[in-house]
């Protein structure tokens, strides 16, 4: 009586050991557990050969055999798109000046303020200007002085050559007075282009802007005595209206680029600041570089904006769009259809028979949420917008709504 209790006992604790042996075995591989779970029992024959060799049973199971993964599609239409390239951009001034002043002197009067707007033209500084108009009234008292000899060297030129006809004067009298004459006459010439270069001097007295645009920080203030060309400038004026942004794009864009900018009107460009969806200003494209960039393998493009309201301001980095022509009735899907691979870009179709087939496509161009496929798709296939994070090649699928 004992000893059957003995083996009763044993052959209870065998049964729970090799449960307990193949509960593990199932929750350290949930998809054979799952996999065991859907197929249908096995012949007696079948349930020893994969107690033998359990994890070839396991890994013979056919893909159909796994439950279908819930996906949600998309059909690929057919469509122009336009063709977009985005980059990031740098605000830049098509124009800087650094004025200074060119000649030695005192600032008498300031008539620029700190970030002041002006014109061309508009007066600046004043400096002092009397020792440039004492030399102009020198330079008018010597011009007037030679203007008078000028007179009577003419004169005598005259009586000489009254006297040279009438046989009373010799013909080199005559050289002489002629020679007078011309050097009278060059006097007077000589102090006229230093009367103008005195006058030139005095103008330079009123520092002017040269340019349009907005002023920096004012630097030197009245009473300071400055040197011609000096090493600190007076004030600096950068041009506002209109401006450039500037941005490069791949080197495989370089044919239409130059499409793009050969055309009439210029391609159109807009900047958007980063997170946003309404542009902040629209310009035209005015400018591609001459060669690539070696290192990056880019090209640089210029881009110009009026910027009337002065929503750009330089050295401001902005999100740049460029379109760059219209992609005709070509492939359009969801961008978030897209998936990036080792290979390049590929999406998930879901094929009639509801099985999912990688494929491998090209994208010509993107428009917000819609991309324009030149290669890999066909109108009316359906691709996996929603849930290809679960799928794989040949698996099945359930398409919702």
């Amino acid at each position: 009586m004992r000893m059957r209790t003995l083996l009763l006992m044993f052959a209870v604790l065998a049964v729970v050991g090799g449960v307990f042996v193949w509960g593990k075995y199932l929750r350290t591989d949930p998809v054979r557990a799952e996999a065991a779970m859907q197929q249908p029992a096995p012949a007696q024959g079948a349930t020893q050969n994969q107690a033998q060799n359990p994890a070839q049973g396991a890994a013979q199971a056919p893909e159909s055999a796994k439950p279908a993964v819930a996906v949600r599609v998309a059909t690929v239409t057919q469509d122009s798109m336009p063709i977009r390239r985005r980059a990031i951009g740098w605000v830049e001034p098509i124009a800087t000046v650094a004025v200074k002043s060119r000649i030695d002197s005192v600032i008498m009067e300031q008539h620029a303020q700190d970030g002041q707007f002006v014109e061309k033209g508009d007066v600046l500084f004043v400096l002092d200007d009397r020792e440039v108009r004492a030399a102009i009234a020198r330079d008018e008292a010597a011009m007037a002085q030679h203007q008078a000899e000028v007179e009577r060297a003419r004169a005598d030129l005259e009586r000489t050559k009254t006297l040279v006809a009438r046989q009373t004067a010799s013909r080199q009298t005559l050289d002489q007075a002629m020679a007078d004459a011309r050097v009278a006459e060059s006097a007077v010439a000589a102090d006229r282009a230093i009367l103008q270069a005195d006058r030139l001097t005095l103008s330079y007295t009123t520092i002017t802007a040269p340019i349009s645009g907005r002023l920096g920080a004012v630097a030197v203030t009245p009473g300071n005595l400055v040197s011609e060309n000096g090493d600190v400038a007076l004030v600096t004026i950068t041009q506002m209206q209109p401006i450039r942004v500037t941005f490069t794009l791949p080197d495989r864009d370089i044919d239409a680029l130059r499409t793009a900018l050969a055309q009439y009107p210029p391609a159109p460009v807009r900047v958007f600041t980063k997170g946003q969806a309404v542009p902040r200003a629209e310009g035209k494209l005015i400018f591609i570089d001459s060669s690539v960039d070696i290192a990056s393998g880019t090209i640089t493009a210029k881009a110009e904006f009026a910027n009337e309201n002065l929503a750009l301001w330089p050295g401001q980095y902005f999100d740049v769009e460029v379109e760059l022509g219209l992609q005709a009735e070509t492939a359009i899907i969801p961008t978030v259809a897209l998936q990036v691979g080792q290979e390049g870009l590929f999406v998930f179709v879901a094929t009639p028979d509801n099985k999912a087939e990688v494929r491998k496509v090209t994208v010509a161009g993107n428009d917000g949420d819609k991309s324009a496929i030149s290669s890999g798709l066909q109108p009316g296939e359906r691709v996996v917008v929603d849930g290809q994070h679960r799928l794989s090649p040949g698996a099945p699928v359930m398409v919702v709504n």
